[in-house]
């Protein structure tokens, strides 16, 4: 383990770690005006949403490292505080990337990134018709974090008015994350795509009354198969499933080779059907291995 203190570390050190930990980072492609009405579009890496009644999303324009000065976002917003925040998709990442390069002042990006601007209904800076997803939003405070180079300004935007492509939201109301196809910041040039098989899900805890790590029992949380990820999967459970020596699933061939082979063989069987998301019959096949054979402590 390598500790450092970031008042000993160059910034250029603790960004490059820092950022390469934090990650993945959602990107908030914020369109915003200055006083005269000229355009700015710059993507920001420290964001997220911080509440829902009211909507609320925040994002960072750090003063820059390398000499201390503000971004046009950041100057923009204290002009005309509205901000439209855009999310990054796939097809549109190379674009995006165009539009963080540090332009002159007055420079427009969306016509450098070829992105196209659509005029909002609510507050002055445009949409990016290309985004999936759009929020019109009102910045509602602006808070100085340091002034020394690196030092972040968090912008607190409420939404007043939000969009959402069609195509990316289910028959359920929900947002589908392949057809979002969002994009991530991860630390140097690496972005991250939430698409494919790296979306994957995990159960919620069903209730508070949830078996938890603790109570599974001792034979099986030692078990040299099963990781730190199997095991939360069947602690979240509301009880121990009940099982006897003459449970069905004991007549299956795959469950009756593994218990022939030994604790291996249960242990990998266990893991693939909890991958399989049969949790109930992992923790059978486990319990008839561990408990009902008298292996445990």
């Amino acid at each position: 383990m390598v500790t450092i203190d970031p008042k000993e570390t160059p910034l250029a050190e603790m960004s490059v770690l820092m950022q390469g930990v934090v990650a993945p980072r959602p990107i908030a492609l914020a369109s915003t005006v200055d006083a005269a009405g000229a355009i700015n579009l710059s993507p920001f890496s420290f964001f997220n949403m911080f509440s829902m009644r009211p909507p609320i999303l925040v994002f960072s324009p750090s003063r820059r490292g390398r000499n201390n000065t503000t971004k046009d976002t950041y100057e923009n917003i204290l002009e005309v505080p509205e901000v439209v925040i855009n999310i990054v998709s796939f097809n549109m990442v190379e674009q995006v990337s165009l539009a963080s390069v540090e332009y002159p002042k007055g420079v427009n990006e969306f016509v450098k990134s070829g992105l196209t601007p659509v005029p909002s209904q609510r507050v002055r800076p445009p949409r990016v018709a290309e985004s999936p997803a759009s929020f019109e939003c009102l910045v509602k405070q602006v808070i100085p974090l340091g002034d020394l180079g690196g030092a972040g300004n968090l912008v607190i935007c409420e939404v007043v008015l939000a969009h959402f492509k069609q195509e990316i939201v289910d028959d359920r109301g929900r947002v589908d994350p392949q057809r979002l196809d969002a994009v991530a910041r991860m630390g140097n040039d690496y972005y991250c795509r939430a698409h494919g098989e790296n979306v994957f899900v995990v159960p919620k805890p069903i209730s508070q009354q949830v078996v938890g790590y603790d109570r599974i029992p001792e034979r099986i949380r030692n078990s040299t198969i099963l990781t730190g990820n199997d095991l939360g999967r069947l602690g979240n459970v509301e009880r121990i499933p009940e099982v006897s020596p003459d449970d069905p699933i004991t007549k299956n061939p795959l469950v009756q080779l593994a218990m022939a082979e030994g604790e291996a063989s249960v242990g990998r069987l266990a893991k693939q059907m909890l991958s399989n998301g049969q949790t109930e019959e992992a923790w059978k096949v486990l319990l008839l291995f561990f408990v009902i054979n008298k292996k445990q402590d």
